[in-house]
């Protein structure tokens, strides 16, 4: 990977993403060396992410290799302190407009960003022929597009496409459903969904639309079959349930959020559901939950005139539960949570159980009204039109 080029043209197009691995030869500098693994990586685990950096197989594009540096430079040298280059010196005024942008993010928290965005980077590619060699038999499930861990009585389902702001595909809609039934069965007391990378998620990936045999019909069919035990995975999932919102988050996994215990957010996040946009309809029991949380008129204005909220807005109106400055986002929420996974197990289970059965087979009636009238819109010709629309102003950008 040390020597694949930057894909674009102008300025940009003799730079290597060499400049960028070879920052890993750089000597440490001091830390401090007793962080928490959720508040903060160790120098060692820093130390293997800059190793992990040179095994990267595919290039992960321009944007992402600017966050590599930047976090690099935040977690050795702190705050950018050098010199605004040049507009002519596009390359480097690039590389430092990235290190600004991070502002007064501690050190150990740089330090952390860098390792979660080189371990979804390498998850992303899949694992090594010596990391499945020393995988133990009957591990667990492996997923593709996710990664799935537990620490401090806490599964954290992170989605795993950081290149294309994890977008939900076909098979990740399949993992997640998979990954919460794992996570209902294992001895953790919640359950963190999370986005690797700069977003939370940017909603469907609209080549789940690409036909693959059996026209329309069965398309639209199929999805809907899937979208429906997706919801239904929220709907029954049995342990306090967090979104932990760490980016924009558009669509679906926007709508589900009113299926979540708990929902915490960076300041940058956003939230928009623009289905009407898309010649489509609200789905993640959102006709229901988002009315009931914040009023029909605001719901309308969300569901359907696209309207976009920021983190700050959609806490007034009791989407997102708490809103955290960007620079403590990840310390602040991973304390709280781990201090909220020593409350007894069975309490918290028992007593979410008790609050979802009175909504149950609301829920359920809601989720099929939703999956048949998205199977209707998935065959219209105006979604077609409004869909082949978003993929032809996509082609101009």
């Amino acid at each position: 990977m040390a020597g694949v080029a930057l894909q674009c043209s102008g300025p940009w197009r003799f730079v290597k993403l060499r400049s960028l691995v070879r920052l890993s030869t750089i000597p440490s500098l001091k830390f401090h060396t007793t962080a928490s693994p959720m508040m903060g990586a160790t120098v060692q685990q820093f130390e293997q992410a800059k190793s992990k950096l040179s095994t990267l197989k595919n290039d992960p594009g321009n944007e992402v290799k600017l966050k590599i540096y930047a976090l690099f430079k935040q977690a050795t040298q702190g705050p950018c302190n050098t010199p605004k280059p040049g507009m002519l010196d596009f390359v480097n005024k690039a590389k430092w407009d990235a290190w600004k942008s991070l502002g007064s993010i501690p050190q150990d928290e740089a330090r952390q960003q860098y390792c979660d965005l080189i371990g979804s980077l390498v998850e992303a590619e899949g694992p090594s022929s010596d990391q499945m060699a020393a995988e133990p038999a009957g591990s667990g499930t492996m997923y593709k597009t996710l990664l799935l861990t537990t620490e401090d009585d806490i599964t954290t389902i992170k989605l795993n496409r950081p290149a294309k702001k994890n977008a939900i595909t076909t098979e990740m809609y399949s993992e997640v459903i998979a990954a919460l039934e794992q996570a209902a069965k294992d001895d953790s007391v919640i359950t963190v969904f999370t986005g690797a990378g700069d977003y939370y998620c940017s909603g469907n990936d609209l080549t789940n639309f690409k036909l693959e045999g059996g026209g329309v019909e069965e398309m639209a069919r199929r999805g809907g079959e899937l979208l429906r035990q997706y919801v239904k995975a929220y709907i029954d999932f049995p342990k306090p349930l967090v979104a932990v919102v760490n980016g924009p988050a558009v669509g679906i996994s926007v709508t589900v959020l009113g299926l979540f215990d708990l929902v915490y957010a960076t300041e940058r996040a956003t939230f928009h559901t623009p289905f009407s946009q898309l010649g489509q309809s609200a789905e993640g029991c959102s006709s229901y939950t988002f009315p009931k949380i914040m009023g029909s008129a605001k719901a309308s204005e969300m569901l359907l005139f696209n309207k976009k909220l920021t983190a700050v807005q959609a806490c007034e109106l009791g989407l997102v539960t708490e809103v955290f400055p960007d620079s403590s986002f990840q310390s602040e929420v991973w304390t709280r949570l781990k201090a909220y996974a020593k409350l007894p197990r069975n309490s918290l289970a028992f007593s979410k159980q008790l609050i979802r059965s009175m909504e149950k087979e609301r829920l359920y009636a809601v989720n099929d009204a939703e999956v048949e009238c998205l199977i209707g819109r998935w065959m219209s010709d105006e979604c077609f039109s409004a869909v082949m629309s978003f993929f032809q102003a996509k082609a101009k950008l």
